[in-house]
């Protein structure tokens, strides 16, 4: 195995090399944006801190990156200091209108090249409508074409589910990254979720694939974390990020000052090891 780069301080257990990950060369010129779905159906895996880091990270690479909150909890606004519970209109409005217009829901945030479409409770009202609508599964499809071509990556933070807004979310997008925190009862859920794209994969969107696995909040100096790792590295294979994101007091105290982690604290490590992971995402063509 190759030379850690220890981004936590912690016991040394990925192999990581920096020079595998180069920095990334500027865009000329900007989409047409792939979709990455952030998904697990396990609450408090890191799914929406992972969509506003890692989205920030690629924007300060010079990349477009618009971030979708689905989750009716609007987490992923308040991280980005977006008041949803103000708003008049939402990605909620834009999913059941008849003529939706994304355009008018997007707000920019305190970084360049990182927008947001927001969200808030009203959204959890959307499945019960949708049930009812011819092509159902492709609502938010529909609502993204018209952006495609103005954002190198568009980052759909679903809710913890796999309801028809993950449903959703997995059909619009070209790849699918799985937090996962470095525990036994969040290792567990995973199978399903895989067998929830699968069958998106056959029956609706063929050109879905698995990014990959994330794993966030990670403490390697316990036995449990360092054995749900392995076991999930045997299971993945190539398909486990290299980077790991290991548990910090800033991520959330960054989060509850509505800025990611590279402008609350662009030196802390957590800011490094999202760097880091936004540089593996490019250097796997994940993202342009």
């Amino acid at each position: 195995m190759r030379k850690i780069i220890d981004v936590s301080g912690q016991k040394e257990m990925f192999q990581i090399n920096l020079h595998d990950f180069p920095e990334p060369k500027p865009l000329k010129q900007h989409g047409p944006a792939r979709i990455i779905a952030m998904s697990n159906q396990k609450g408090g895996v890191g799914k929406t801190t992972t969509s506003i880091n890692l989205g920030a990270a690629l924007a300060e690479y010079g990349r477009k990156v618009l971030i979708v909150d689905f989750d009716p909890q609007g987490a992923a606004s308040a991280g980005l200091g977006i008041n949803a519970r103000s708003l008049d209109r939402t990605i909620y409005d834009e999913l059941i209108s008849s003529k939706p217009n994304i355009k008018d829901i997007i707000k920019e945030t305190c970084l360049p090249n990182l927008d947001i479409a927001p969200a808030n409770i009203d959204l959890s009202a959307a499945e019960i409508i949708l049930i009812n609508e011819v092509a159902r599964e492709h609502a938010l499809t529909r609502l993204l074409y018209p952006v495609m071509n103005e954002y190198d990556l568009i980052i759909i933070d679903c809710q913890p589910s796999l309801g028809l807004l993950t449903i959703n979310a997995l059909t619009a997008a070209h790849g699918v990254i799985i937090p996962l925190e470095a525990e036994f009862f969040a290792m567990r859920g995973v199978a399903l979720l895989v067998e929830q794209i699968q069958r998106v994969q056959e029956r609706i969107n063929p050109r879905l694939a698995i990014d990959g696995v994330i794993f966030t909040m990670v403490d390697t100096r316990t036995l449990h974390a360092r054995e749900v790792i392995s076991s999930v590295r045997d299971g993945f294979q190539e398909d486990v990020y290299l980077t790991a994101i290991n548990r910090t007091v800033k991520l959330p105290d960054a989060t509850i000052a509505g800025q990611p982690i590279n402008v609350f604290a662009p030196n802390h490590k957590g800011a490094k090891a999202y760097k880091l992971f936004a540089r593996e995402v490019i250097a796997k063509g994940q993202c342009p």
